[in-house]
């Protein structure tokens, strides 16, 4: 640590300088045999014991989860701070989203996830948080009724989307944009249905929208239908009017 930064804590959500341990992630996309043994992670058939552990998230996620009524996923940057407008503005859609009658699924982690959480649990509805094993720790938020762990993010990223019958998504990183874009793939290629994918904060995810139709879509990349499959607002009236709108089962 330099001195500049010695006696600090480091801000909200960003991992630590260094961080050096080691994910089942990362050692299940170990790519050859010769890295293996390097590693000492191949002894015989060890490495396809593996995929009973990967069952076993499977598992636990569909025994937590099965029981739950229509959801929301709610995505976001963890390093949004409880003194950011976004902050607020989450915990308001949220509580809206609840009142409609649906629970609310998030990361588990700080930021938008916190927040979401937050207005789920204030209401009374389902507040699940689905934390991922990092290099850095990330412990579940205070908000949170369920809460299961997972060591594989293609597991955890499974149950987003198989318990929710929308995405709501505030301003984040490369996480929140591989959310929204798998989403936008299943949708595109009609592994999902009537999944509204909302974008909440229309000036942050402007840039992003202006490479989309000035190249994506110039070039004939997209089609224009595809543009329908996102929905962007400021209103946090607006997200639950479209969530029902487009998926209008929703719990008694």
């Amino acid at each position: 640590m330099s001195e500049d930064n010695e006696g600090k804590e480091p801000r909200q959500g960003i991992p630590p300088p260094l961080a050096s341990k080691e994910t089942e992630d990362e050692r299940f996309l170990q790519s050859t045999v010769d890295e293996l043994q390097q590693r000492g992670l191949f002894r015989g058939g060890k490495e396809s014991w593996r995929v009973f552990r990967i069952m076993g998230e499977f598992v636990e996620g569909f025994d937590e989860l099965s029981t739950l009524g229509p959801c929301v996923s709610v995505f976001g940057s963890a390093r949004l701070s409880r003194a950011d407008p976004g902050y607020d503005r989450c915990v308001e859609t949220v509580r809206l989203l609840a009142e409609a009658g649906y629970g609310i699924i998030t990361g588990g982690g700080p930021g938008i996830m916190e927040a979401a959480n937050r207005g789920a649990q204030e209401v009374g509805t389902p507040s699940v948080g689905c934390n991922i094993e990092l290099p850095f720790e990330q412990g579940l938020n205070e908000f949170i009724d369920i809460g299961i762990d997972f060591r594989y993010f293609f597991v955890r990223k499974t149950m987003f989307v198989k318990y929710a019958q929308a995405f709501v998504i505030f301003p984040g990183g490369f996480g929140t944009l591989d959310e929204l874009f798998e989403a936008l793939t299943l949708i595109q290629t009609r592994k999902v249905r009537n999944f509204p994918v909302v974008l909440f904060d229309t000036k942050y995810w402007a840039g992003m929208m202006d490479w989309i139709r000035g190249t994506m879509l110039r070039e004939g990349k997209i089609s224009e239908k595809d543009l329908d499959l996102i929905y962007l607002t400021d209103s946090p009236q607006e997200v639950v009017a479209h969530v029902v709108s487009s998926q209008p089962k929703r719990r008694s």
